[in-house]
């Protein structure tokens, strides 16, 4: 006997909304309705009778097609430098929240600190025709040509400067190391260092502003700068030289959360008191502030309000509204850390 051939099986049909409409004994309109949640309102006992159908035929509308006859792909885009930082994680995810009550699914990139990469993402997202950008630049200005030329909205989110013809969100950065200077001043220390984030542009960040702001309107000499990467190992090499520096202050403000885990290890390494030895107070308000040890004092970055302002604004700019910058204030968390 000649053994025959192995058949694959025929591939099963793709279900479509006509199956579904005749399962469930209504026009492919009334489908429409349901899955879209309107323009016309169906019956709570029609739209049962459709979900039924959809499940029991395992239907998938084709994403692709509708966004053809929509004109929307229902799907925004956010380029984040660091998606392993704590504080643009849950950022991020605060944003995927709010973009979903509004309908709206989210395609997260990550530039890792690149401007490069950053840029390269953004021209990814749009050729994927999304219907907005959120981005977290590298740089205090960035540049949005390809976002303008696409009619892509974009809100700079993490973005304390006003840029003109696009939407902003941030928070109040020179204030927040100002009032972390002014607090530890409060606890009697007359040297504050600072530990300060890198960045791809020229200009002064607005943390460190603020830390110069504080520093002199306490009539202090600034201390000690210290220029590293928004990481823990920044961090902890910052704390290395703080150490073995032998000007080293009592006090020192740090522009990340996630720099300042990584100074606390330095500290404890060289068997040296928080804050006896060294108080910090660092930026940004993650879980990870809270989780150190000693806990971390803090200035937090309102991430919801932030991510609703930022979902409202980049869908609200389809309407054709003016744009706007919407600084939040921050708020002082205060731990140990700091001597509190």
């Amino acid at each position: 006997m000649v053994a025959m051939p192995h058949q694959p099986a025929p591939a099963k049909p793709a279900v479509t909304r006509k199956d579904v409409a005749r399962l469930a004994g209504v026009s492919t309109a009334v489908v429409s309705y349901v899955m879209n949640g309107g323009p016309k309102r169906v019956s709570p006992a029609t739209e049962a009778k459709v979900r039924q159908a959809i499940a029991a035929l395992g239907y998938r509308p084709n994403a692709a097609a509708r966004a053809l006859k929509l004109g929307s792909s229902e799907m925004l885009g956010m380029v984040v430098p660091d998606a392993t930082n704590p504080f643009f994680a849950s950022l991020a995810r605060a944003v995927e929240v709010a973009a979903a009550e509004r309908g709206y699914a989210m395609l997260l990139a990550d530039s890792d600190g690149s401007l490069r990469t950053e840029r390269r993402l953004v021209e990814n997202l749009v050729g994927r025709r999304v219907d907005g950008v959120f981005l977290c630049s590298v740089l205090f200005e960035p540049d949005l040509t390809d976002l303008e030329q696409a009619e892509i909205p974009a809100v700079l989110l993490n973005h304390s400067a006003e840029s003109p013809g696009f939407n902003s969100v941030g928070v109040a950065f020179q204030d927040g190391g100002r009032l972390a200077v002014e607090h530890l001043v409060g606890h009697g220390h007359r040297r504050v260092g600072l530990v300060m984030g890198t960045n791809t542009g020229g200009d002064l960040d607005a943390r460190e502003v603020g830390w110069r702001q504080g520093v002199r309107e306490a009539g202090l000499p600034e201390g000690p700068v210290l220029r590293v990467p928004f990481t823990r190992d920044g961090g902890y090499r910052a704390g290395q030289d703080l150490i073995a520096s032998a000007d080293r202050p009592s006090a020192v403000f740090v522009s990340s959360d996630l720099q300042a885990v990584g100074l606390l290890r330095a500290v404890h390494e060289a068997g040296l008191r928080i804050p006896e030895d060294l108080a910090i107070f660092s930026f940004d308000g993650s879980a990870e502030a809270e989780y150190s040890w000693p806990p971390l004092s803090t200035v937090a970055q309102p991430v919801e309000a932030m991510a609703r302002a930022a979902v409202d604004a980049l869908i609200d700019a389809e309407t054709g509204k003016p744009t706007q910058s919407q600084i939040f204030p921050v708020e002082l968390v205060l731990r140990s850390s700091c001597g509190c």
